[in-house]
C-alpha cells in the first residue's frame, strides 16, 4: 500500500532530478520549441482569417493550447497500450521538459563567471542578454547584477514552481478521472507552459500585440497568481536556512511584494531582495525606451558578483521546500473533490 502511494512523488521526484543533472540540452527535442512553432503558424493563420486581433488572438491561444494538451496526452495513452514501462517513462521525460532551474542557474552562473574573470564588461553583458528583455549594451556591474536576480527571482515561478504546482494540483484528480496521475502531472505542467510560452511570445503591450496578445497576458497572470505567492513565502524559510536575512525577507516579501508592474513577478523578487539586503528593479532599458520600475528592497549595500550564487541557492532551496507544500495539499485533494 505504502509503495503504491509513493509512485507518483518518486516519478516527480525522478523529472526533478532529471532537470537538475541534465538541464536543457540543445539535442533534446523540447516541447516549449514545438509550443513556439505552434504559436508562429497559429498567429500567421489567425491573423489572415480575422480581422479583430482580439478575436485572432483568442483564436490562436485556443489552438496553441489545445493541441499542447491533446499531442502529449494522445502521445502517452497510445506508447501506454503497447507498453506500460515506455509510456511512465516518457511521461517522465516531458514533465521534466517543463522544467529549468538547472537552465537558469547554468545561464545565471554563466554571468556570474564573466564577472569575476575581470576581462571585460562586455562578456558579462553579453551573457546576461540571454536571459533577461531588457537592453543590456549600457549595463555597469551593478545593473548586470541586479538583473541577473531579479531573472533568478522572477523565473523561479515560469520555471520550475508553476510547473511542479500545476503538476502536482491536476494528479490529484486521479481519482476522478481514472487516469494515470503522472499523466495527468504532464498535462498540467504542459498546459501551463503553453500559456506561458504564449505569454512570453504575445504578451507585449506594443502595437503588434496590445490586442492580439491580451487573453495571452491575462490567463498566464491567472495562471501565476497561486503559486508566485508560495513562492514568495517559500524564500523565508529559504532565506532562513541558508543563514541570509531571513526576517528583512519577510518584511520586504509583505512591504514591496506588490509594487511590481506585474501582479506576479513582484513576490518572489521583493523576498529575495530582503533576504540579500539589496535594492531591485529601478531604472530600466527597453527597445531604447527607458522604463522606471518601482524599487523593491532596501540598498543595505552594494549588490555584488556573489549575489547570483545567493539567488541561486534561494531559488533551489525555496522551489524545494514549494514542492513539499504541494505534496502535502496534494494529499488531501482526494478528500475535497469526492
Amino acid at each position: 500500500m505504502i509503495d503504491c502511494m509513493f509512485v507518483f512523488e518518486l516519478q516527480l521526484l525522478a523529472a526533478i532530478l532529471l532537470d537538475l543533472l541534465l538541464g536543457d540540452p540543445r539535442w533534446l527535442p523540447h516541447p516549449v520549441r514545438l509550443i513556439g512553432f505552434f504559436c508562429v503558424r497559429s498567429e500567421n493563420v489567425f491573423r489572415k482569417v480575422f480581422s479583430s486581433e482580439l478575436l485572432a488572438g483568442f483564436a490562436s491561444f485556443l489552438t496553441v493550447l489545445l493541441l499542447s494538451l491533446i499531442l502529449p496526452a494522445v502521445l502517452l495513452l497510445s506508447v501506454n497500450y503497447y507498453s506500460v514501462f515506455l509510456a511512465q517513462l516518457l511521461a517522465v521525460i516531458l514533465l521534466y521538459t517543463a522544467l529549468a532551474s538547472r537552465s537558469l542557474v547554468n545561464h545565471s552562473h554563466a554571468v556570474y563567471l564573466a564577472l569575476i574573470s575581470h576581462e571585460s564588461s562586455d562578456k558579462a553583458r553579453a551573457a546576461v542578454a540571454k536571459i533577461v528583455g531588457r537592453d543590456t549594451a549600457k549595463l555597469d556591474s551593478q545593473g548586470i547584477i541586479r538583473a541577473c536576480v531579479e531573472t533568478v527571482a522572477e523565473n523561479m515561478v515560469d520555471g520550475v514552481t508553476a510547473p511542479i504546482f500545476y503538476a502536482v494540483i491536476c494528479s490529484g484528480f486521479a481519482p476522478l478521472t481514472g487516469l494515470d496521475p503522472l499523466f495527468l502531472a504532464v498535462l498540467g505542467a504542459m498546459g501551463y507552459k503553453a500559456v506561458n510560452t504564449m505569454d512570453s511570445m504575445f504578451g507585449y503591450k506594443n502595437v503588434q500585440y496590445r490586442y492580439f496578445g491580451r487573453i495571452a497576458a491575462g490567463v498566464d497572470d491567472v495562471a501565476n497568481w497561486i503559486p508566485a505567492r508560495i513562492s514568495g513565502l517559500m524564500l523565508v524559510p529559504a532565506a532562513f536556512l541558508l543563514g541570509l536575512n531571513w526576517k528583512n525577507s519577510f518584511i520586504i516579501f509583505k512591504r514591496d511584494r506588490l509594487a511590481h508592474a506585474s501582479p506576479n513577478a513582484g513576490h518572489p523578487e521583493a523576498a529575495v531582495a530582503g533576504a540579500l539586503g539589496i535594492e531591485l528593479g529601478g531604472t530600466s532599458i527597453y527597445f531604447g525606451k527607458e522604463i522606471i520600475k518601482p524599487v523593491m528592497g532596501d540598498s543595505q549595500r552594494p549588490a555584488e558578483d556573489l549575489d547570483i550564487l545567493r539567488s541561486n541557492h534561494l531559488m533551489l532551496l525555496g522551489s524545494f521546500l514549494f514542492l513539499i507544500v504541494m505534496l502535502l495539499i496534494r494529499f488531501f485533494i482526494p478528500y475535497i473533490i469526492l
